[in-house]
Order: C-alpha cells, then sequence, then structure tokens
C-alpha cells in the first residue's frame, strides 16, 4: 500500500457543483498501469488523472488519464483539472504565462489567465480534421438525429484528440427538450470508432454563446455535462465554416443543465488556433491508500 495525496475538483463550474468531476492522483511516479487502471475503476468517475514527472524537455508535466474502463490518451476537462490541481498544490509554474502538459496526444499548450478563484484555464486542443459532412455521411447518422431540427450546418465527423459527430440544432429550446435515442447514437458511435454525438444550438444573446449537449455513448455515457474536447472540435468546425462570422471571435458555453449541471466554458480564437477552457474548484483535498503495484 502507498499513500498518495487526492484532489476532487469541479471542473468547467459555472456555479459551485455545476462543473464536471475528476479526479487527481499527484503523486503517481511508482504507480503501475495497473494500479492506475484499479483505482479509475473504484473511483468511478468519468475521468481519474495520474500526475507523473516530464519525459519530454518542453512538458512541465505529464498525466495519464482513464475512465473506469481504460485508459485514453487525450480529454480536455482532465487536462485542465490536472493543470489547476498543479496550481493548486504550487507543484508546476507557468512559463510565458503557459504550462506543457505531455500526454499521450503530444504535449499541449494550457494558457493561465488570473490567479486564485477567477483563474481561467485554457487548452489548445490536437489539431482537427473533418472526415466528412452531411446528412447521408453514415447509413446510422439520421436515426441518431431522429426528431430534431438541423440547423444551419451539415452534421459532421470531426477528429482531434478524440472522434465526434457534430449536429448543429435549430434552436437553444428544441435542443434543450431533446429526448434522444440513445440506442441509435450508441450505434453510430460502435460503427464509427467515435465518442458519439455533440448537438449545439446557437443561443439567442448580445454576445455569442452556444447551448451544447453530448451524448459519449462510444464510451458507455449517457450524456456528459461538460466536454471540452467535444466543444473544441465545435469551434474548429465554426471557424472553418464561416470563417468571417462573429464566431471566430470565441463564445462561451452553456452545457449540463438537463443532467443537474450548470457548467460554463470558454471558447478563444488566436490567430486561428482554437483555445477551451474555464474556471475549475477544488472541492475535496486529501489522501488515499492504495496498492500501487
Amino acid at each position: 500500500m502507498a499513500r498518495a495525496r487526492y484532489l476532487h475538483l469541479d471542473v468547467f463550474a459555472a456555479s459551485a457543483g455545476g462543473g464536471n468531476h475528476l479526479g487527481v492522483v499527484l503523486d503517481a511516479a511508482h504507480w503501475s498501469g495497473a494500479a492506475m487502471q484499479r483505482f479509475a475503476r473504484w473511483n468511478n468517475l468519468v475521468e481519474t488523472t495520474f500526475l507523473l514527472a516530464p519525459t519530454r524537455q518542453e512538458a512541465s508535466y505529464r498525466v495519464r488519464i482513464f475512465t473506469p474502463h481504460q485508459e485514453i490518451p487525450f480529454a480536455s476537462h482532465p487536462s485542465i483539472g490536472s493543470a489547476h490541481a498543479l496550481l493548486d498544490c504550487g507543484l508546476a509554474q507557468p512559463r510565458d504565462g503557459l504550462l506543457w502538459q505531455e500526454c499521450d496526444a503530444g504535449v499541449l499548450p494550457i494558457r493561465v489567465e488570473g490567479e486564485g478563484a477567477s483563474r481561467c484555464l485554457l487548452l489548445r486542443p490536437p489539431p482537427e480534421q473533418i472526415v466528412r459532412t452531411g446528412l447521408d455521411a453514415h447509413p446510422l447518422l439520421a436515426a441518431s438525429l431522429r426528431d430534431i431540427r438541423i440547423g444551419t450546418l451539415p452534421p459532421a465527423l470531426v477528429a482531434g484528440g478524440r472522434k465526434w459527430w457534430l449536429a448543429e440544432v435549430a434552436d437553444e429550446a428544441m435542443l434543450r427538450a431533446w429526448n434522444p435515442d440513445h440506442g441509435a447514437i450508441g450505434a453510430l458511435a460502435r460503427a464509427t470508432e467515435s465518442m458519439g454525438l455533440c448537438a449545439f444550438a446557437r443561443r439567442t444573446s448580445s454576445a455569442p454563446a452556444l447551448v451544447v449537449r453530448a451524448f459519449p455513448a462510444g464510451v458507455g455515457i449517457t450524456e456528459d455535462p461538460a466536454s471540452g474536447a467535444a466543444n473544441g472540435l465545435i469551434a474548429a468546425y465554426l471557424a472553418k465554416a464561416e470563417p468571417a462570422g462573429p464566431w471566430t471571435r470565441g463564445y462561451v458555453v452553456s452545457q449540463g443543465r438537463e443532467v443537474g449541471h450548470d457548467a460554463e466554458l470558454i471558447v478563444r480564437m488566436d490567430g486561428g488556433d482554437v483555445w477551451v477552457g474555464g474556471r475549475t474548484h477544488t472541492i475535496v483535498h486529501g489522501t488515499l491508500d492504495w496498492d500501487i503495484a
């Protein structure tokens, strides 16, 4: 058995308790991969991360990310939360306003803005690729979009760190009230080796804003309260489809209210790069004992 520091975080929360849960093990240098997977399964959060010394000179730290079922190369909310944990515990300092995270998707920059409770962290995700577009992009897509009216942009399969089907819905009220066919989304996700379906609607407000609902049936989750990677792909898709539109200046995302959360994600555009992030709060700061063999 070994003792390690452990943080339980609320990532992308617009209000207390509104974000996405994340467990972070800070002293993971001597943990085996099997021990990490056992703890992630026992912890039973969407993701649990384990922080390590970097193996690449340009990186500030290294992170391994586990769902209860498997290790994954990249996810945004675990990346943002892990960076927050390091800063909270004084284990890393930004260089020129950036932390550099090493993970299985490469070395990715995280922008640090502000300090304390108002600190905002924004990640530049891996490069995206639009794989295919249109309602006829896959035979199972139409069933996943049943009982919903599509918006301006055609549905698209977009890859970049993760792979998601994206669909714009005609208006916010329709998206919030939608009861999707989760079985159909699961079949689409398995057939295309994707996370599932992420639907978005443009919000009527004075500043550009989106409402987002994400259904990652490909990893066994019915609905995700806050999806950093999916929102990064939406931003990249909007920027390519509407390069002169207001969305290329950045916007705010509301997500998770339909499942009892209240997440707020911030999207920034900088010289063609997409940055996605928000604020994180430490809820539990303690220690754990685990068999690390």
